[in-house]
């Protein structure tokens, strides 16, 4: 992982889908989830759920990688997130990517978008708008 424990965290919830780091890119963390029934909607695919969580997951560690480089720290609320599910994830992993398309002083846009074999054939992808309040103390 990185050096960085706020990048590093996931939330309970992430880490009981299997969600983890899987590699970076252009300083953006791209995460991924192996298939197991943890993750299993119907059979041999992946709950809408379980997609949904990694999206924003991957929103989410996209900003707070941001947010690490410009040296700021922020308490992250949500403010709304859209999915749109364009195909049936199958039975193997999948993988997620954010990007910011708007940072502010009090909020934040991110696009992301979900593949399993080729990032080119997205399975999911989301809007995320992120309001970011000024830490307490």
């Amino acid at each position: 992982m990185t050096d960085n424990p706020e990048i590093d965290a996931l939330t309970p919830y992430a880490r009981s889908l299997g969600i983890a780091l899987d590699t970076w890119e252009d300083g953006t963390p791209i995460l991924s989830v192996p298939f197991d029934e943890t993750v299993e909607g119907r059979p041999k695919h992946y709950h809408g759920g379980a997609t949904g969580g990694l999206l924003e997951t991957a929103g989410y560690a996209a900003l707070r990688a941001e947010l690490a480089r410009q040296g700021r720290s922020a308490m992250l609320k949500p403010i709304n997130i859209t999915v749109q599910y364009l195909a049936a994830g199958k039975s193997r992993t999948s993988y997620a990517q954010g990007r910011i398309t708007k940072l502010g002083r009090r909020s934040a846009n991110i696009t992301v978008e979900a593949w399993q074999d080729d990032r080119n054939r997205p399975i999911a992808t989301a809007v995320m708008n992120v309001f970011m309040a000024e830490p307490e103390g």
